[in-house]
């Protein structure tokens, strides 16, 4: 291996406006077992990974919900960071490609390539809105497919029959926005030469593809690509969601998506540290680790490298590509857009812990085929494998240590040579599947060494040799529980907190891969607890019934439940899983231009951004009285408009329940709670912060009252960590 290289290691950068399924986890999961596998050996190990954000899909997607491009980025972007963190995925940095950094480094990267002599300009025909006046993006164009006469069909593809299409192929097309019939008109678009960089391709490939033992779905992909001739690509868009042109003439256009995304890579390394280029433009001290899906294999293997290529600068490449191929979900596939599948928001409410989820999709990684999730196998392979295999060896051992030999006596017995010497031959092997990001047979191989645990404590019968031979009781004994720690190490990357809690038991939380092998340091043994819990019939077959079908068919399911329960559900219940109420701290406060009662309060909520809302409070309060308090804001509320100024949620305020409407107003402040937090009911969980958004009607079905000053909802206080909110004024009234 030479000297020890750092370790730059990244995963395909997750589109935002959707929820990532299993499928899309195991790129993630992926690149998470070797980054923490590399640590654990001490490589100096960068991981990042983030949204990939800029690009039609967001737009569209951003119009139809009424909110901004950013706005929808923001939401989604957190859906997906608490998803990969309820995973325990260690990234060094989760970012997102709409920084300012992506656009430095992108532009920078045009400048040189373009400079270089590999940008050409072409003249196209494209079709025109004159409504929205501007030019259409191939998904913002609708119409009848001209294959199979389907009326849905989009400028780039007809969903009904699957066929690519050209937005000038569609039979009456219409503009998706506003459903105007376009017009052809020319325009200028820049394409990458990637004939012309071929050469520099060819170069690079022939050398990175062999040192980096890439799989072998990216090299067939790639020698096909290149096999079917290389064309000309388009860079750049009619958008307003993405990364502006720095050429001129192209005042009104951004870059593809395709074209900015991988170099997110860089710019997300960027973000995370200002010694970015220390990582990527240092190939003899750094390698770089991708772990992507195979849809995605070209644009590493050959638009990015190109693009890197041609600006004649020296860039970290590609080393090693570990791509998998499909995970399909119970005999058909995993779709976003139908919402077939089991996503990562599901996982959490399915009651079976991350490290559960994590054991399973690695066991299962689709490395060399498809490889198709069942419930059954779920079942079947956690109750044998991981607790009749794993979790058995080491609970069996242990106890029986800890109940038939005092306080480490063990421990100064002898190891058991010829036990020990096949452990240490089967982790070198492990440790060497592990160097080549073999994931999934690393795994499986850990799994074969605690089955020879199981057997060497099986067939040597310690509950008689201990009274028979007491010395090699005690010998096998220390070897095992070594062999438990040596597995307590391995599983980490795959399992980290089943890692923690084994090497717990034993006292070696500093443990990592460079321990393995030793024979000190184990004194004693500690208090041991189950690994996992039994997945049941019962638990699976009611799983099952929950996620089959698609998510809408699930919602229309779950509404229709809602409706024949409506009665028995309390309101407690209802409010507690769907309203989230967060402490806001008030940053400014300024009057409406445009409404005499209206203040424009500007909040800070410990999120990303800070929040606008406004409120009809001005007759009650002076700003002075307001600035600087911390105040409770319904966080969740479909954003609306007060002439012109959206707001995006709203205080909560107590009122006198005999008084005319809007004579009177308490607002409800909250200094005693920290910002950011989120208020419960009494006896209720937080509820899902990924929660959609709550219409206003549906909010107000939903009473909140305040009694004896107790602000309280179906008779449950509101508050945080045993503090709950309260008022002055009106003691008895009612809060909206």
């Amino acid at each position: 291996m030479g000297g020890m290289k750092k370790r730059l290691i990244t995963s395909a950068l997750p589109y935002v406006n959707n929820i990532p399924h299993l499928g899309n986890l195991t790129q993630v999961l992926s690149a998470d077992v070797f980054a923490r596998f590399c640590r654990s050996k001490g490589y100096e190990t960068l991981y990042i990974c983030g949204t990939d954000e800029y690009g039609t899909a967001t737009e569209t997607r951003a119009l139809k919900e009424g909110v901004s491009p950013r706005e929808l980025c923001d939401r989604y972007h957190a859906i997906h960071r608490d998803i990969y963190q309820w995973f325990d995925i260690a990234f060094d940095h989760f970012g997102r490609t709409s920084t300012p950094l992506q656009t430095e480094i992108v532009q920078d990267i045009f400048h040189k390539v373009d400079e270089a002599g590999y940008i050409n300009e072409h003249e196209v025909e494209q079709l025109y809105c004159p409504t929205c006046r501007r030019f259409l993006a191939d998904r913002f164009v609708e119409g009848t497919c001209p294959n199979c006469g389907h009326d849905g069909a989009r400028g780039d593809q007809c969903d009904n029959c699957q066929t690519l299409l050209d937005p000038t192929e569609l039979i009456k097309p219409r503009c998706g926005v506003c459903g105007t019939t376009p017009e052809v008109k020319r325009t200028k678009h820049l394409y990458i030469d990637l004939p012309k960089a071929l050469p520099l391709l060819e170069a690079w490939m022939e050398k990175a593809s062999s040192e980096g033992f890439w799989a072998n779905n990216a090299i067939q992909m790639t020698r096909s690509w290149i096999r079917d001739g290389l064309k000309e690509r388009c860079i750049t868009r009619d958008l307003e969601w993405g990364i502006p042109v720095p050429k001129e003439g192209y005042e009104h256009k951004v870059f593809y998506v395709w074209f900015d995304a991988p170099i997110g890579y860089i710019s997300i390394t960027a973000n995370t540290t200002d010694e970015w280029r220390s990582w990527w433009h240092d190939p003899e001290h750094v390698e770089l680790f991708q772990f992507i899906g195979k849809d995605n294999i070209p644009f590493h293997t050959v638009i990015f490298p190109s693009c890197l290529l041609a600006t004649g600068e020296k860039w970290t490449m590609l080393h090693h590509m570990s791509s998998t191929e499909y995970l399909n979900y119970e005999g058909g596939k995993f779709s976003k857009s139908l919402g077939i599948g089991i996503f990562g928001n599901d996982v959490q409410d399915t009651g079976i812990p991350a490290d559960v989820w994590r054991f399973y999709v690695y066991l299962n990684r689709p490395e060399k085929s498809d490889v198709t999730f069942s419930w059954k196998d779920l079942q079947e392979k956690v109750n044998g494998e991981l607790i009749g295999n794993l979790s058995n060896l080491v609970n069996r051992t242990l106890t029986f240590v800890k109940r038939f030999f005092s306080e480490g006596e063990i421990f100064a017995s002898e190891i058991d040579r010829a036990l020990w010497g096949e452990v240490m031959e089967r982790e070198a092997k492990i440790d060497a599947l592990l160097e080549h990001a073999e994931e999934r047979e690393g795994l499986r191989q850990i799994l074969a060494l605690s089955s020879l645990g199981n057997k060497a404590f099986q067939d040597s019968e310690p509950w008689k040799l201990r009274n028979t031979d007491p010395e090699r009781a005690k010998s096998l004994l220390k070897t095992l529980v070594y062999l438990i720690r040596d597995l307590g190490i391995m599983v980490e990357p795959y399992m980290p907190a089943t890692s923690r809690k084994i090497l717990g038991f034993l006292a070696s939380d500093g443990a990592r891969w460079t321990d393995l092998g030793t024979t000190d340091g184990i004194s004693a043994v500690g208090e041991v607890s189950l690994l996992f819990d039994k997945l049941e019939d019962e638990q699976i077959e009611t799983l099952r019934a929950r996620y089959s079908g698609s998510q809408e068919e699930r919602k229309d399911n779950m509404e229709k439940e809602m409706e024949n329960t409506e009665t028995e559900i309390s309101v407690g219940d209802r409010f507690a899983e769907r309203v989230i109420l967060k402490v806001a701290h008030i940053k400014e406060v300024e009057k409406h231009p445009q409404g005499d009662r209206l203040y424009i309060l500007t909040l800070d909520m410990q999120e990303e951004e800070e929040r606008i809302i406004v409120s009809s409070i001005v007759p009650f309060y002076e700003r002075e009285e307001l600035l600087g308090r911390n105040i409770v804001v319904v966080s969740n509320l479909k954003p609306a408009n007060f002439r012109g100024v959206k707001s995006r949620g709203m205080l909560l305020a107590a009122n006198d329940p005999d008084a005319p409407e809007h004579t009177t107003c308490e607002v409800i402040f909250a200094d005693q709670f920290e910002v950011g937090t989120v208020l419960t009911l009494e006896g209720y969980e937080a509820p899902k912060l990924d929660q959609p958004y709550i219409k206003a009607d549906h909010f107000f079905e939903l009473p909140i009252k305040t009694e004896d000053g107790v602000v309280k909802v179906d008779g449950k206080a509101i508050g945080s960590g045993g503090k709950t909110l309260r008022v002055t004024r009106y003691l008895n009234g009612v809060v909206n």
